[in-house]
């Protein structure tokens, strides 16, 4: 059985013979001796240390030897203590840097947000002006227009309809970002606002040859939510599913009864999908997969940042699965209203 080695105050000191020498206890020749010897005396199961070793030899003696281990041990203390209060320093202004850093960041947040929704503010006057007259040229009401015409300022409404949909995201975008985005829970049918959005949702999926419909189980319950913000998500995510959805393909918005509480909506399509690794992009504000200047999908890429957003103010989280080339399922649970 090996033998215990027992701890020393020697063991806690680096370097001790060259301690020595420099305070003038043994010499350059004393110490190489002492390390000579203590080679010598090494065994397997044994350490022998130097101070023992310049002992024997009678080089130093034990009151020396322990006067050197203790200065030792209280220079190294020290030089602990002046280590952790330079770390302690250290980690004070890096906190406070890092703090400063966070304050200036959440700052320009702020006037980020400020920015948009003035902007946007700005320009929904005009808009309305446009929009205004859009239609009482259409309608014949400023007097007749060609056929020809009457198609341009169709193209135009419906450019107009886009422009505003996506300044009433960024509006809805600033709100988020200030935090002032409110929700409105009440008792909703569920069934109802997914039909609605679908039927809302059909002429521009005609238009890609892209078929669309909700499939919904017939005895679903109330669902606490906010029925406008929730309108909302469908629009978006049917909007979405439409978009990246080739000829030929189909978008379906499922509602079913999840559990005794839970009601589960999804939004499937048979898209061109979306590789797994970049799945929390399509959650970024103002970002798009294809970001290159010949990108082929339009928007501003803010639609799915605010859908996560409203989803988890409903006290839910939404869960992606895709597949490239296969489609892509966004789904989500809302809590069923007590019976």
């Amino acid at each position: 059985m090996a033998q215990r080695t027992q701890l020393t105050p020697e063991m806690l000191v680096p370097r001790l013979g060259e301690y020595l020498v420099q305070r003038n206890y043994i010499t350059d020749l004393d110490l190489q001796k002492a390390l000579a010897y203590q080679q010598e005396k090494i065994t397997d199961n044994q350490t022998y240390l130097l101070g023992q070793a310049l002992i024997d030899l009678k080089l130093i003696d034990r009151p020396i030897l322990d006067q050197a281990v203790t200065e030792q041990i209280i220079q190294l203390r020290s030089a602990l203590q002046t280590a952790n209060r330079n770390l302690e320093h250290r980690v004070q202004e890096r906190t406070a840097e890092l703090q400063k850093a966070l304050e200036r960041l959440s700052e320009l947040t702020q006037m980020k947000a400020n920015f948009i929704s003035n902007v946007s503010h700005e320009l929904r006057t005009p808009l309305t002006h446009v929009k205004g007259y859009l239609e009482l040229m259409v309608t014949g009401s400023l007097g007749p227009v060609s056929e020809e015409q009457h198609h341009a300022l169709e193209v135009s409404q419906k450019a107009a309809a886009r422009l505003e949909a996506m300044i009433d995201d960024l509006i809805m975008f600033s709100l988020t970002s200030k935090g002032e985005l409110s929700i409105k829970q009440g008792s909703v049918d569920i069934r109802r606002l997914a039909n609605l959005a679908v039927k809302s949702a059909v002429e521009k999926a005609s238009g890609r040859d892209v078929t669309v419909h909700a499939v919904a189980e017939e005895n679903v319950p109330l669902v606490q939510a906010d029925s406008q913000k929730i309108a909302w998500v469908f629009s978006q995510l049917l909007d979405n599913g439409i978009k990246f959805t080739p000829a030929g393909g189909r978008v379906v918005l499922n509602i079913k009864q999840e559990s005794g509480n839970l009601v589960m909506i999804s939004v499937v399509d048979t898209g061109i999908g979306i590789p797994p690794s970049r799945f929390e992009e399509i959650f970024e504000p103002f970002h798009q997969l294809d970001e290159s200047s010949t990108r082929r999908f339009g928007g501003a890429g803010l639609g799915l940042s605010l859908v996560r957003q409203i989803v988890e103010a409903h006290g839910s989280m939404m869960d992606v699965q895709s597949t490239e080339g296969h489609g892509t399922t966004i789904r989500f649970p809302l809590l069923a209203v007590e019976s």
